[in-house]
């Protein structure tokens, strides 16, 4: 057999290899900084505790440790290539749990003080991050923080932390015991390999997996290989067929339904660990009572795609309708969908909401507002009732008054879609949007049959330039037609017009001539049946002031720049606060709720492992709430944000609260 000379690689026990280690590991200083957050602490925790309550058969892997041999004088050290990240976040668990348990066990603090500390001096970590950041771990893992570094922030004391905070005594055994099943694959490079060169084939060998690829992988890991089969026979195959190339937007989409909350897709990897949160454990049973609703949901998205398969012709023009806009009301309307489909809610109850977010969407379009970051909240409002989701709508939907003025100015959007409507035409397909005014008009151009183009005055000509794309000088017409029409002077257009089957394209026919008052008369007339059409329903105040409900809010991770300014105020249940950022919130509600619905707050954290303690049991960035108990403050932002949003939800004001963005949080 031929064997290599220059790379030993062997699975090991991830733990047994940390304890028996007589070598001090080295992160390199071209390695990037220390950079896992909070939601990848969490996810490990999430991972070690699960395989923890498992047989002594199952072991969790967590890939490979990449490193070489540096012998400098008598010192031995190992040098981290890959791998840094993941043996720190483990160091920084191994700590938390070995100061929860010092003091009452003992044995199990001797062995998690061999993982830690060199056998030869425990006064030194057996990790050296970077040069930069090595003091600070070690103060971190060594609990040994002077008073003026207790409100210093780092991912060391961040991670830290949350660790601290989440491991119990009581839980310790059962930590530990997940601990001891974590496995890794150890490369060890020789003097004569290239560690360049491995360490890019192990991070670049083809395409990085897809959320989709991701998750399907995880739905079917870890079964026989005859419920694999029956996995993606009955139920996987049938969601990649109901949707086809959209079948990434399919499960972004179902988890803003199922969960209320929009999934980011910053990352690379944020629909995948949604629904990692969403189903953190998958056994068989489970499984497949999920995936009949995945299926399910999969079949009315097929619809929503292709219109055409709707069981109706109304529903299947409605559905072609909400499709001009999109998908990104999709899980509204699938939840909406497959209730109707359910016998839940009847026809008429359906086509009214698909009507509403049409109503939303286009008038929010004509007067330039953005139509993203709604459709989780509306999902919630929906949640809790019909009434409930037509007052959410009204609450975001622009007023007739606004929207008159954006039509008479303005651009029209989808233009062919509200002609289209506004003659009460079944589909556009045959028929084309025609400028009556052209927009690039010859000089012999005329709008009566008198005056050309040339002769009339600067102003004028910008007058009729102003109006051009507006709704009252845009006509739909027959597709042959509109070739003959396109840029002839309006009395030799009347004569194109008159043979339109185009009700309102044909009374065009009819008049003296087109100009400035022409276009901002029949603007008016149209603009009435617009309003009729696209409604605005229910009686809830209206909110021009761009608010974004705290459950929206975006969550970003770590300490991004500019975060210190994110925001102009917060509404909290109508009072007005100068709130800047997270942080300020976060100690803010946190005071206010211990005040108003303390209960509330101690089953969130006791539910979630704090941030409200008994005790300061941890250096770091404390806030008393009274004698007994007291707020940590030392998380970053991604998870003071989560906090926010959990607690105000258990207090039940979460849709009473809102944010204002500043102009540097907009963009962050």
């Amino acid at each position: 057999m031929v064997t290599a000379t220059n790379v030993d690689a062997t699975a090991v026990n991830t733990i047994g290899w940390l304890s028996s280690a007589d070598w001090t590991i080295v992160v390199p200083v071209y390695q990037r900084q220390y950079r896992w957050d909070i939601g990848g602490c969490e996810q490990l925790l999430a991972d070690i505790r699960a395989v923890g309550d498992l047989d002594d058969r199952h072991m969790h892997f967590i890939g490979s440790v990449l490193s070489s041999f540096s012998a400098d004088g008598d010192a031995a050290e190992l040098v981290l290539i890959d791998g840094q990240q993941r043996i720190t976040t483990l160091m920084l668990l191994v700590a938390a749990l070995h100061h929860t348990v010092t003091g009452h066990d003992d044995v199990l603090a001797g062995e998690l003080e061999r993982v830690l500390v060199l056998s030869a001096d425990r006064t030194r970590t057996k990790l050296r991050p970077h040069r930069a950041w090595a003091d600070v771990f070690e103060s971190v893992v060594l609990d040994r923080r002077s008073d003026e570094e207790h409100h210093r922030e780092s991912r060391f004391d961040d991670n830290y932390a949350f660790f601290r905070s989440q491991i119990s005594l009581d839980e310790a055994p059962r930590i530990w015991r997940g601990l001891q099943k974590l496995e890794h694959v150890a490369i060890t490079l020789g003097a004569g390999a290239n560690a360049q060169q491995i360490f890019e084939s192990l991070n670049s060998t083809g395409e990085p997996l897809r959320d989709h690829e991701l998750i399907h992988n995880y739905v079917l890991m870890g079964l026989s290989h005859a419920e694999q089969q029956e996995i993606e026979r009955d139920y996987w195959l049938p969601i990649e067929q109901n949707t086809g190339e959209s079948i990434a937007a399919f499960w972004r989409q179902y988890l803003v339904l199922t969960t209320g909350r929009e999934v980011t897709l910053s990352g690379g990897r944020g629909v995948y660990d949604a629904f990692r949160h969403e189903f953190p454990r998958l056994d068989i049973d489970d499984l497949r009572l999920h995936a009949v609703q995945w299926r399910e949901y999969s079949e009315v998205y097929r619809v929503l795609l292709d219109p055409s398969q709707a069981p109706d012709a109304e529903l299947g023009r409605q559905l072609g309708y909400l499709n001009t806009f999109g998908t990104e009301m999709y899980p509204l309307v699938m939840q909406a969908y497959s209730d109707h489909s359910q016998g839940a809610i009847d026809r008429a109850e359906l086509v009214h909401t698909l009507e509403m977010v049409q109503s939303l969407l286009l008038r929010r379009t004509v007067v330039g507002i953005g139509t993203g970051r709604l459709v989780a909240r509306l999902c919630r409002a929906r949640a809790s009732g019909a009434d409930g989701l037509v007052q959410a709508i009204a609450r975001i939907t622009p007023s007739d008054k606004r929207v008159r003025v954006a039509l008479k100015y303005s651009e029209l959007p989808h233009a062919a879609y509200v002609l289209g409507r506004l003659a009460g035409l079944d589909g556009v397909a045959d028929l084309e949007v025609d400028h009556v005014f052209p927009l690039t008009p010859a000089d012999s151009w005329t709008g009566d049959g008198h005056r050309e183009w040339a002769e009339y005055s600067e102003d004028e000509q910008n007058s009729h330039r102003a109006l051009a794309r507006t709704l009252g000088n845009l006509a739909m017409l027959e597709t042959a037609l509109a070739e003959r029409a396109f840029d002839r002077s309006f009395p030799e257009k009347q004569a194109v017009y008159a043979r339109s089957g185009v009700s309102s394209t044909r009374v065009l026919a009819d008049l003296p001539g087109w100009n400035t008052a022409a276009i901002t008369a029949r603007s008016a007339r149209l603009t009435e049946r617009f309003l009729e059409v696209w409604t605005r329903p229910g009686t809830a105040p209206i909110d021009d002031d761009g608010l974004t409900p705290i459950l929206d809010a975006v969550r970003h991770r770590g300490w991004p720049r500019g975060w210190e300014r994110e925001w102009d105020y917060v509404e909290y249940r109508g009072e007005h606060w100068e709130v800047p950022d997270v942080k300020y919130l976060f100690n803010r509600v946190f005071k206010r709720l211990w005040a108003d619905s303390r209960a509330a707050v101690v089953a969130y954290s006791e539910r979630r492992g704090g941030p409200v303690y008994g005790a300061q049991s941890w250096n770091g960035q404390w806030d008393r709430l009274d004698d007994e108990n007291s707020l940590y403050m030392g998380w970053d932002s991604s998870y003071m944000l989560n906090a926010v949003q959990g607690v105000l939800e258990e207090a039940g004001f979460a849709p009473e609260v809102f944010v204002k963005y500043s102009y540097i949080g907009a963009v962050m």
